[in-house]
């Protein structure tokens, strides 16, 4: 197995979207490490030079591409053997910071409150690495908990391209905070090769981020990809060590919740063997529904429940 470590630049780098037809940064092999660097943010969020470290890929990047949306992916990475109808298992196995800052955006007509605040309002965060903290404005010290806003594959080709604002059956722009290291992203493959891109780095961020933004901030991931030809779902999944992950996206929050709901009911009776009633029920008593975001065009609720709690069904 082979490791490999993709750096940010014009040649590796898209802002904005996802695309089948993009040519691949890198090609890897079932079972292969990705160390992945990302940067993020547009030039007028950039804080004092002589104050804060700006990543020399930002500036050649803002230089010489141009943005189709806000977030800056660095990939894609194509997966030997990865056809449509496959799984990609993503064990992220570290995210740690890459500056020593991060910004935070409120813009009129987006986010949650789309209507009352009138003017775009635009916060640098110091990020003390060492001690793991955003310092806001008024002094509070946040404890950081990084991951990647946005982890996903190109749409099938026929989509042609698509933003990376709405978080998609491809996955995306997710905004999932449980996605930290130590978890894992299953992702099913919609085109060959999957075409992986990952960027939009959180240092922190409350489930709904509900003005639009979190600290936004550079990241470096590390991945394992590994693919299963046995795997048939169709729609994001995760784990965390002690929890499993369903997802449900869509403009209409209740329809994220039933999305994610009937998803865990086919989770669990795969992992279980229980009916879907009973799977219903289970969820009723003891999975968790969360607001993931609700800024993403697409809103985002995901449902957990305890690994624990699943054991195969015993006959009496």
């Amino acid at each position: 197995m082979a490791n490999f470590h993709l750096q940010p630049s014009v040649e590796t780098c898209h802002w904005g979207y996802f695309d089948a037809k993009q040519r691949p940064a890198l090609t890897i092999s079932s079972g292969d490490t990705v160390t992945i660097d990302t940067v993020s943010g547009s030039p007028n969020v950039i804080p004092d030079r002589t104050k804060f470290h700006i990543p020399d890929a930002l500036d050649a990047i803002h230089a010489g591409l141009r943005p189709e949306g806000p977030h800056i992916l660095t990939g894609p990475v194509f997966i030997e053997g990865a056809m449509p109808g496959m799984v990609v298992e993503i064990r992220i196995h570290d995210v740690s910071l890459l500056q020593d800052w991060g910004f935070n955006l409120i813009l009129p007509l987006l986010g949650t409150l789309p209507h009352d605040y009138d003017e775009p309002r635009h916060v640098n965060i110091p990020l003390d690495r060492a001690r793991n903290v955003g310092i806001l404005p008024w002094g509070l010290e946040l404890d950081l908990k990084p991951f990647f806003g946005v982890m996903g594959f190109a749409p099938p080709k026929g989509w042609g391209r698509i933003s990376s604002i709405a978080p998609q059956a491809t996955g995306g722009n997710l905004d999932n905070k449980e996605l930290t290291a130590g978890s894992t992203l299953f992702l099913p493959v919609f085109t060959e090769g999957g075409l992986f891109s990952c960027g939009d780095g959180h240092g922190a961020q409350g489930d709904g981020e509900v003005c639009v933004t979190a600290i936004e901030t550079a990241l470096r991931g590390t991945f394992e990809f590994i693919l299963h030809k046995d795997l048939a779902f169709t729609y994001p999944r995760a784990e965390t060590p002690t929890h499993y992950i369903t997802m449900g996206m869509d403009p209409d929050l209740d329809q994220c919740a039933v999305k994610a709901l009937r998803e865990m009911i086919t989770l669990i009776g795969e992992k279980t063997g229980l009916s879907a009633a009973d799977a219903y029920m289970l969820c009723s008593l003891a999975g968790d529904l969360h607001v993931t975001q609700t800024v993403n065009v697409s809103k985002g609720v995901h449902m957990m429940i305890e690994k624990k709690l699943l054991t195969p069904r015993k006959e009496h």
